[in-house]
């Protein structure tokens, strides 16, 4: 089990998931499309990294769910 989030597999990809989206919109113009994007990547892997430090499994599953709208967001 983990001790700490960034030991988990699904933060540690959800870090490259900002990491990419922060790096492929470097450019883009529509400034407001881009930070909500980049938002949107970063809330995955806060909300996966709050929910764990919750330590309560009811409390870790409800930011995993808020963390896959997220990404359900950045897919869109």
């Amino acid at each position: 089990m983990a001790r700490r989030f960034e030991e988990l597999e699904i933060w540690q990809e959800a870090r490259e998931l900002h990491r990419v989206i922060w790096g492929e919109f470097k450019e883009c113009r529509e400034f407001a499309f881009r930070d909500q994007i980049r938002r949107a990547a970063l809330s995955v892997m806060n909300n996966i990294a709050e929910g764990f430090e919750r330590r309560t499994p009811k409390d870790f599953a409800h930011f995993l769910d808020l963390a896959k709208g997220s990404c359900g967001e950045v897919r869109s």
